[in-house]
């Protein structure tokens, strides 16, 4: 077992959950501006995931004055506060990287719904 193994072992507790790909998610984070810190709100779709373990990241997407905004997050980040699922999108892929050269309503994904189940 290498340093890096071991490191993962002490880290496992995740303290936020991992978005999907396709989730239209909230990210909170920490900034530090100065002296003063405070909780900023990126919200967007899940368009990648990447890693394992301590290393793993996911990728938000989100369009900001017609211009398309993409940030990576760190899930295990100290600085990453919580993950909120706004919505789910149904998805048929595990990279949602064609979504870039779409603009407007073809950007859109269709939404996951529950299912409901009946008990017998």
């Amino acid at each position: 077992m290498n340093i890096m193994d071991t490191l993962e072992n002490k880290k496992a507790a995740a303290k936020v959950s991992s978005p999907t790909i396709g989730e239209v998610v909230d990210v909170q984070t920490k900034i530090i501006e100065g002296e003063k810190e405070r909780t900023q709100v990126f919200s967007g779709t899940v368009i990648a995931k990447k890693g394992r373990g301590i290393r793993e990241t996911f990728t938000v997407r989100r369009i900001v004055q017609g211009e398309g905004v993409e940030r990576i997050f760190p899930l295990h980040s100290p600085r990453l506060i919580s993950v909120k699922t706004v919505k789910s999108g149904k998805v048929r892929r595990a990279k949602l990287y064609y979504l870039r050269s779409r603009t407007g309503k073809a950007a859109r994904l269709k939404e996951k719904f529950a299912e409901k189940r009946e008990s017998s």
